[in-house]
């Protein structure tokens, strides 16, 4: 079992930047990759973004390439997502999720979530 705990979301104005932060706890030897998405009220949940925790390698959603980056701290077993430019339409709930066998980027293929963090960008 992974256990996942997000922090760093909030409110900040259109344009302005936030640092989310997902801590994984439990059995995390297994873990390959995990992810960030999003949902806003009234709408699916949506991919922003991934990493392999393995290499590092990322996944960045087109809605958000260039203004959000994904990284992380192995040694904390932490995965930060870094939102800038931030707009009216990133207002969502955002949850992180892990997953031991990665087999794409869609939700249903993660086994794992955390409880989410509100973001909320006023213009």
């Amino acid at each position: 079992q992974v256990h996942l705990v997000e922090s760093g979301g909030g409110s900040v104005q259109a344009g302005g930047s936030l640092r989310l932060s997902c801590v994984q706890s439990g059995y995390t030897e297994r873990t390959m990759c995990m992810a960030w998405f999003r949902q806003a009220p009234g709408k699916g949940r949506e991919g922003v973004a991934g990493i392999y925790i393995s290499g590092g390698s990322t996944h960045i959603a087109d809605s958000v390439k260039g203004r959000f980056t994904i990284s992380q701290d192995n040694a904390k077993k932490t995965v930060y997502l870094q939102m800038g430019v931030l707009k009216s339409e990133d207002t969502a709930m955002y949850y992180c999720a892990a997953d031991h066998f990665c087999d794409s980027w869609s939700d249903t293929d993660f086994e794992y979530w955390g409880q989410g963090t509100q973001v909320t960008v006023s213009s």
